[in-house]
């Protein structure tokens, strides 16, 4: 075989070794390149990677006041309501009130035609005057009688039949009298007066129509000045009720609108019913509120929420921070260098945006709020200011990773980093 046909092979050969030693010098200089841009900041993670400090919203747990509270959905009912109508039956002759007007009790709403009572009055006293005539005369005839029998001049069968004319007669002018009174009455109720002191509704009724007697609504009264708010409440939260009423304490009550955004009233627990409802399992609760500017209307819902217990110096901590897990409540707590860990808790009371600690943290203590998702047991955190707040001394995000000690907390009071 000639030389000069082995010579390509061979260059063949060492064209493919140079190739393959240039891919592998290559892919060494990517990864070192890769390794040394890695960003300064960040902190050593498993694997010879590195990862950044997590970003979380913080708070203290605090010691302050907490009110222990039953939520409820109220209705708002008058302090007193009424259907006004009227006790005699006849034409409605006049209607003397305004629509939505308020009225004292005893002011004249609307007048029936009278002719008829008045008549049926004139009626019933022409009767009395006659039977009192009579009993006059039968009295006067009863005297005469006993002198007459003194003198044995007259029969005691006579005498005692006198007497019973007189005891007949004095019977039947009671009779004439309440004939009388009633007669009367119809009259007086010709004239359709308040029951009660209260606002007027819508009149159901025009001048002119025919009215029954305690049949025909003409308008309603009600009293919104106190006003009441009926609400229920599980009859497992009825014994914490019951102990403190039983007391004769007052238990403060708040009405909120329905989306519990606005305070409505202030106002006290007036009573409470005497059973449960069994097809509900709770029980019916009314509440006692002063309305002088008409903020509860009648048959309103509103949100209601009643004061069982106050506790001044409570250990409280958003309701936010608790997380929930196989064996129960927890929060991340922030330790003195910036990590975190688990800690169980047990959680007394809560309103929905703060919680009342009964165990596992102490006043002071740091607890993770916001972004709980990518932490695990010794993470490093960095705490950052929520959106709509501003720092006190503003960080470039660069800087803030560089120095820790410049970061913010998203406390009420700031206080220096723990």
């Amino acid at each position: 075989m000639s030389e000069s046909s082995i010579n390509p092979t061979k260059k063949s050969s060492k064209k493919f070794y140079f190739f393959i030693v240039l891919l592998v010098v290559l892919g060494a200089a990517f990864w070192w390149w890769q390794s040394n841009t890695e960003s300064p900041a960040a902190g050593p993670r498993m694997g010879g990677s590195f990862m950044g400090a997590v970003p979380v919203n913080a708070q203290q747990v605090r010691a302050d006041r907490f009110v222990v509270q039953l939520k409820a959905l109220g209705t708002v009912t008058p302090w007193n309501a009424v259907s006004v109508t009227s006790q005699v039956s006849g034409e409605l002759d006049q209607l003397l009130f305004e629509e939505g007007q308020f009225v004292a009790k005893g002011t004249v709403l609307a007048q029936i035609d009278p002719r008829n009572y008045q008549a049926a009055l004139l009626q019933a006293e022409g009767a009395l005057q006659e039977t009192r005539a009579q009993l006059a005369s039968a009295e006067l005839d009863l005297k005469r009688y006993q002198g007459l029998y003194k003198d044995d001049s007259v029969a005691r069968q006579t005498l005692e039949q006198q007497q019973a004319l007189v005891a007949q007669l004095k019977g039947t002018l009671k009779v004439r009298q309440a004939q009388r009174d009633n007669a009367a009455l119809d009259v007086e109720h010709t004239r359709i007066v308040a029951p009660i002191s209260g606002r007027l509704g819508l009149r159901a009724l025009d001048a002119g129509n025919y009215v029954s007697a305690a049949s025909t609504e003409l308008v309603t009264i009600t009293q919104d000045d106190p006003i009441a708010v009926s609400f229920t409440i599980p009859e497992h939260e009825l014994q914490a009720v019951l102990q403190v009423h039983r007391q004769a304490q007052p238990m403060p009550v708040e009405v909120w609108n329905r989306d519990e955004t606005q305070l409505l009233a202030e106002g006290v627990l007036h009573s409470i019913d005497n059973q449960v409802d069994v097809s509900t399992g709770s029980v019916r609760l009314k509440a006692r509120f002063e309305n002088p500017q008409q903020r509860l209307f009648p048959n309103q819902f509103v949100n209601v929420r009643l004061h069982v217990k106050e506790h001044l110096q409570a250990l409280l901590l958003p309701a936010d921070a608790i997380q929930f897990g196989g064996s129960g409540r927890f929060v991340w707590r922030i330790l003195d260098d910036d990590t975190v860990d688990v800690q169980p808790i047990e959680i007394a009371s809560s309103d929905g945006t703060v919680s009342m600690l009964q165990s596992g943290l102490s006043a002071g203590d740091w607890v993770v709020v916001e972004g709980v998702d990518r932490l695990r047991s010794g993470s490093k955190i960095e705490r950052v200011t929520p959106v709509g707040e501003t720092s006190s001394a503003p960080q470039e995000p660069t800087k803030q990773a560089q120095q820790p000690e410049q970061r913010v907390h998203q406390t009420a009071e700031p206080k220096s980093t723990p």
